[in-house]
Formats: structure tokens, C-alpha cells, sequence
């Protein structure tokens, strides 16, 4: 089963479970907060993945030889695309000649990326994604991404708009957040801490990021901590823990409520 589909059932569940006092969410409100922050957590990744895509270059060189290295490293990864270099720009088109397959996901739509900095003491990416897709989302908006040879820790922000192709629902929103690789580097994953926000159907949503370990390979984080400040005045905080190598445990805590369940990662 999917995440999206152990997300459904969750809040299947807590239709039937979740407390009727009015200080803790109602079963309406679970719902509504998990397909939110689900929708929000598959937008964050398929932003990251670009960005990632985005670091594949030497640092302290000319903007332009960080540009050509980025060209050689699309052309050579994803020969699916075609991508057309102007100073230090680059714009790739995913899918341009055939089907375009990232880390095991499909991708489609366009990505420009300018390097418009590449030194020792500071690197800076711009990106934009016009219709860049996975399949399960389209993204469009812009995020800056900044870093250092000294410290591998990337400073990540982003204004973006996304529809969730399975319902077509839809969010606008911003953040700000420091991502650093795990230990096994990008190629795993990455941590992350900061905040994002976000206009839905119901309102203005707040995440807070606490320690979040994302691996590429998961549905979901491996470890780590946020907290959603939902429309409804009321928190969610939602905790992941590791239990095995296919399967992680999250808890979500409303004011009164504690509710897990067990995601596994599709064989």
C-alpha cells in the first residue's frame, strides 16, 4: 500500500476514533490536516529533488563552467531531456525525448536553473519549474538556493504553487529551510529544519520543522519532528521514528488524541 493510501486509511480511522470535545480536532478537521500536510510534504520533496539536481557542479569556478558542468551532468543522467544553455543558465526540458525517469519517478515539464554565483564563500542558485511534475503533483513557482565550501548546508527559499493531480487539490505557499546531507550524502537524503507556509482550500497553514531525515528511497521522513498550526486555532504534531528498513512509525498528537500507524516502503 501507498502512503497516500495509509494516509486515507488513517483518516478513515479517525473518523471513527478521534475525540467529539471541542478543544480537540474533529474528525473532519484530522482529515483535512493530513491530506494538507501530505500534499505540502510532496511538493517540499519534489522542489528538493530539483534543487538537488541543482548542486552537481565544482564550487569556486566561473558561473559559466558551473552552468556547462550542470549540462553535462542532465545530459548525462537524464538523456530523456533536452537542455539549452544560455551564459549561466540552463533550461531543461524533462521528457523532450521520451519518457523521463529520476531516482525510479517520472518527470516531466521544465526547470531553469542560473548559477548567478559560485564562489568559496558563497554559492547561489536560482531555480524556476514551469509544470514540473512527478506524476502525482505539478509544480510551478521559484526557490533560491545558497551554500558554501565550507559548510555543505544549503539555505533553501521557495515560493510555489501546487495541484495534486489524485484530487486536484491545491496550495500557494513559501518557506524557508536548511537542508544538510545525511550521512551517506545527497545521494541518500538529507535533514532538514526550517518552515514552510501555505494557503489551501480551508485556510492558512504553519509547519515547523524539527530535525526532519529524508531519504529518497521513503514515502515519508525516517525521523524528526513538525508541528502544524492548522486553520482550526489548534497543533498538530506529528513525530517519525525508523522501526525497520521498510517501515516507519508516525504519530500524530492533537490536544487530547495520540494516533500512529506504520508506513511502508513499496517493494
Amino acid at each position: 500500500m501507498s502512503a497516500s493510501s495509509h494516509l486515507a486509511v488513517v483518516a478513515l480511522l479517525l473518523t471513527a476514533a478521534a475525540c467529539r470535545r471541542e478543544e480537540d480536532f474533529t474528525s473532519e478537521e484530522v482529515a483535512q490536516a493530513l491530506s494538507e500536510l501530505e500534499a505540502d510534504s510532496q511538493a517540499g520533496a519534489l522542489a528538493a529533488e530539483g534543487v538537488e539536481i541543482g548542486t552537481r557542479f565544482t564550487i569556486g569556478g566561473a558561473v559559466q563552467e558551473a552552468a556547462e558542468e550542470l549540462r553535462a551532468f542532465v545530459a548525462t543522467q537524464l538523456p530523456c531531456a533536452s537542455v539549452a544553455l544560455s551564459g549561466g543558465q540552463l533550461r531543461v526540458e524533462y521528457g523532450a525525448n521520451g519518457v523521463c525517469l529520476y531516482r525510479g519517478r517520472p518527470f516531466s515539464g521544465t526547470h531553469v536553473l542560473e548559477v548567478s554565483r559560485n564562489a568559496a564563500a558563497e554559492v547561489r542558485v536560482e531555480h524556476q519549474w514551469i509544470g514540473l511534475s512527478n506524476g502525482r503533483l505539478q509544480l510551478d513557482g521559484t526557490a533560491t538556493a545558497t551554500w558554501n565550501l565550507a559548510d555543505p548546508a544549503r539555505r533553501v527559499e521557495h515560493e510555489l504553487v501546487w495541484t495534486r493531480l489524485s484530487d486536484g487539490r491545491t496550495g500557494r505557499g513559501s518557506g524557508e529551510r536548511v537542508q544538510r546531507p545525511l550521512e551517506g550524502g545527497l545521494a541518500e537524503g538529507f535533514s532538514e529544519e526550517g518552515s514552510r507556509r501555505w494557503v489551501g482550500e480551508r485556510g492558512a497553514w504553519d509547519l515547523l520543522i524539527d530535525g526532519v531525515e529524508v531519504r529518497w528511497v521513503d514515502p515519508v521522513p525516517q525521523a524528526g519532528r513538525v508541528v502544524l498550526d492548522t486553520p482550526f486555532d489548534k497543533s498538530l504534531d506529528v513525530e517519525f521514528t525508523r522501526r525497520d528498513e521498510s517501515t516507519i512509525r508516525v504519530t500524530f498528537q492533537g490536544p487530547r488524541r495520540e494516533f500512529s500507524l506504520d508506513v511502508r516502503s513499496e517493494p
